[in-house]
């Protein structure tokens, strides 16, 4: 298994994580506001130009600057438990837009 199929994989599971906590609406709310920081930053970082290799480099470095940037923005504590769903389910939501996605 290639290396941007493992971490495709890491991002789905985030995804799914993610929208197992609709259950509860205001935790739900809240991975939402932590989700729309980090892909707000993933934008900056990789533009709108890119391939699934270069968004697999990205994540590899992405817990250092999701934690900067949800250190200075996140609006509530208690965000570092949701970091690794949140940063996953942000790739998985980018990846959309890679030059070489594929379902």
């Amino acid at each position: 298994m290639s290396r941007i199929e493992v971490a495709r994989q890491e991002w789905e599971d985030g995804s799914r994580r993610l929208e197992a906590a609709r259950e509860d609406a205001r935790r739900y709310r809240q991975l939402l506001e932590l989700l729309e920081l980090v892909l707000d930053e993933l934008r900056k970082r990789i533009g709108q130009t890119y391939t699934l290799g270069e968004l697999t480099t990205a994540f590899g470095e992405s817990e250092r600057w999701a934690r900067e940037v949800l250190e200075e923005r996140a609006p509530q504590s208690g965000w570092p438990r949701d970091l690794t769903l949140v940063v996953a389910a942000a790739f998985d939501a980018y990846q959309r837009g890679a030059t070489d996605y594929e379902p």
